[in-house]
């Protein structure tokens, strides 16, 4: 038994429906909505057709049919060959409200990761660039409290970094500059990935010899610094929407939802799960095609973005099954080509 035009005709209506009520779908009801130029008695013997042949499944024994992971895969790979071509008319446009803050990688990630959350409604992520080759351009420390400060790493290109220390002992606000004038005098011009063990010993010396009544707190910073720095090299995952899936019908199991969130929020799982998609400009995994039970009801529609022909990181987003592929593909893919043309016009000299 093989797909002809007019199971093919009957198999998108019913997905489309789907997608757009997330209800089982009857003969009648594909009679009325779509002019397939069968009778519904037609339509309902293509439909036990499609179901023995695995695109369709009966949830019951009176209810219609709902699409299977089978029909998606058919679907999506339908759709991608006549989108494959296709330019993204609303390019420009993504990359002015992105732009807006582009004068920070982490302004324009997280940015990017937001609006695709609100244009698809669902939950979206990106993985951040390794940064082992961002030269550093100057550190500073600012005090916040008696025993906190702080931490500013500011990168070539403008790309910064911070986070917020607490000592056990203060250090004098009087000192910050100067530390900060040390700090910045030895490390400016390392790449990240060359901050080795031999220069924090160094800094070390050189702070300590210029201690004054901060010692023991220059002693703590130091270690806390390098760890910091080494830290800048790690994947690091953006994300947004992650509570979107509560208002979709599939996770009314609160339990299900749980499930879902849990493994989002979790940037290890999101990165590792990425690691499993291949590498192509654009990638969809549906249903159980994706390795973790959490996300068996979910498609994940990822895209590369480059600097100078190299993937240097990936945008994706992760929905229902039934989601709006069209929609959500276009939209990734715009997505993808602005983060590129963002990169290459700001933060050349990062990658």
């Amino acid at each position: 038994m093989s797909l002809d035009n007019r199971k093919i005709k009957i198999l998108k209506a019913i997905i489309s429906s789907y997608i757009d009520n997330a209800e089982a779908v009857g003969s009648r009801t594909i009679s009325k909505k779509y002019e397939l130029g069968v009778s519904p008695a037609t339509i309902r013997n293509e439909m036990s057709d499609l179901e023995e042949m695995g695109f369709l499944v009966q949830p019951h024994t009176s209810s219609g049919r709902i699409p299977t992971d089978k029909a998606y895969r058919y679907y999506v790979d339908d759709l991608w060959k006549k989108s494959s071509n296709s330019k993204n008319s609303n390019l420009s446009d993504i990359i002015k409200i992105i732009d807006e803050e582009a004068h920070e990688m982490d302004s324009v990630l997280k940015n990017s990761v937001r609006i695709l959350s609100q244009f698809t409604k669902y939950t979206s992520f990106i993985i951040a660039p390794h940064l082992k080759k961002s030269i550093i351009k100057r550190i500073q420390l600012v005090p916040i409290a008696e025993t906190k400060i702080l931490l500013i790493i500011v990168l070539q290109s403008n790309i910064v970094k911070q986070v917020t220390l607490k000592l056990n002992s203060p250090i004098p606000f009087s000192q910050m500059e100067r530390i900060s004038s040390v700090l910045t005098e030895k490390l400016s011009g390392y790449k990240l990935e060359d901050v080795n063990l031999e220069l924090k010993e160094n800094l070390v010396h050189e702070l300590y010899s210029r201690r004054e009544d901060s010692g023991d707190a220059l002693i703590e910073l130091v270690p806390f610094l390098m760890n910091h720095i080494n830290k800048l090299e790690d994947t690091n995952v953006y994300s947004d929407g992650i509570t979107s899936i509560l208002n979709l019908p599939e996770y009314a199991d609160h339990e299900k939802a749980k499930e879902f969130i849990s493994f989002v929020e979790n940037k290890d799982s999101v990165a590792s799960l990425v690691q499993f998609v291949s590498k192509n400009d654009l990638d969809i995994s549906i249903g159980r095609e994706n390795p973790y039970e959490e996300l068996r009801d979910c498609s994940l529609i990822t895209a590369t973005y480059k600097f100078n022909g190299k993937i240097i990181g990936k945008i994706g987003v992760i929905g229902p099954t039934r989601m709006d592929y069209q929609k959500v593909i276009s939209t990734v893919k715009s997505m993808s080509d602005a983060i590129n043309e963002i990169i290459d016009q700001n933060f050349s000299n990062e990658i």
